[in-house]
């Protein structure tokens, strides 16, 4: 079946907090009628992304065009659950005319990509593109680029050092695999460190890719859609950091969700969370607070020490309001630790 007779599918990767779920949106606010569904695949067992999707109201991707699978790696489970999923897009009355993916923020997307080799969905799918989104403030501090000097120094001192950095291959292997990176967040950069970081993008990447530089995740659908990239038949010039392994897994990486109580502080909560991550080195932070006495859901979100909150959408009537945050870290976070200072904030907040 040729490529035109297939529903085109864009994955949107990026790293924990780059601004994917924004960037979806603003697609979804252009797409000037194209009928879309969104697929949402999250680290941890709070569906915050799709839910966020879900409120946004568009009419050009419907609550029921919105499928959230979460706390599995999709492409560790393309027979339980990915198949399944894309089956009952496609035999919806109206179908979608493009389907969006976002990865989990750990994700590795060359397996997803490979899955797309599978006959089910071969003939029925085809990649449109792999876009990956970058924190350009959070590169440009260097969070996920090595000193090779000094590797190299660790290397000669003591050959039994772990030199291997797992966010950095991560974010190595969303470049690699793109046909297009969004660099987002330059409105947090100089023009200097713009330039730097669109430079180190455009070295790491062995094949021409095109780099647009955005804030708040302001892209339109026209230019991240429609790139016909095909990227299933052009795995061999999408290198990885894990092309020997069989298989992949997110060992290196843990979540887990925990229930607080209730603030009338969100200032004084969101600046307790930010010490938190910086005591504890959490990647991110995520999740739902109920602020007493106001009716709507404050939203809040958090990579590394930054931290934005809003309220996103009112309290449904009987809808239990709970306050529960994913925390997402490198193995080994002292989750009893995080648990205990969780529950301490919000009295410190109140």
């Amino acid at each position: 079946m040729s490529t035109l007779a297939k529903t085109p599918v864009t994955i949107v990767t990026g790293f924990l907090g780059a601004g994917k779920t924004t960037l979806i949106r603003n697609i979804l606010e252009t797409a000037n009628g194209r009928r879309l569904a969104l697929i949402v695949n999250e680290f941890g067992d709070i569906g915050v992304d799709g839910d966020i999707l879900r409120s946004c109201g568009i009419e050009s991707c419907t609550e029921e065009n919105i499928v959230e699978l979460a706390n599995g790696c999709l492409c560790c489970t393309v027979a339980d659950d990915f198949i399944p999923a894309i089956e009952a897009l496609l035999s919806n009355p109206n179908p979608p005319e493009h389907i969006i993916v976002e990865t989990s923020g750990l994700a590795l997307p060359k397996p997803l990509v490979k899955a797309f080799d599978w006959p089910t969905v071969r003939s029925r799918l085809t990649v449109d593109g792999v876009v990956a989104v970058v924190d350009g403030a959070a590169v440009a501090a260097g969070r996920f680029a090595d000193d090779p000097e000094a590797v190299q120094a660790q290397r000669a001192g003591d050959e039994s050092v772990d030199h291997d950095n797992p966010l950095e291959e991560v974010y190595e292997d969303q470049l690699l695999c793109a046909d297009l990176v969004i660099l987002n967040k330059t409105d947090l950069l100089s023009d200097d460190e713009r330039r730097t970081v669109s430079g180190e993008i455009t070295a790491a990447i062995p094949r021409a890719v095109k780099v647009v530089e955005a804030s708040e995740g302001k892209v339109a659908a026209e230019v991240l859609l429609g790139l016909s990239a095909a990227a299933e038949d052009d795995l061999a010039n999408r290198p990885s950091h894990h092309d020997t392994e069989e298989e992949h897994d997110h060992d290196d990486f843990e979540s887990f969700a925990v229930a607080i109580e209730a603030t009338d502080n969100p200032e004084a909560l969101v600046a307790s969370l930010a010490s938190l991550t910086e005591a504890h080195d959490i990647l991110r932070i995520k999740g739902f607070v109920e602020v007493k006495g106001k009716p709507m859901r404050l939203l809040v979100q958090g990579v590394g020490n930054r931290f934005r909150h809003q309220f996103d959408r009112p309290w449904t009537p009987g809808e239990k309001r709970a306050s529960r945050l994913v925390v997402i870290g490198e193995k080994g976070l002292d989750r009893a630790a995080i648990e205990r200072a969780l529950a301490g904030l919000t009295a410190k907040a109140a």
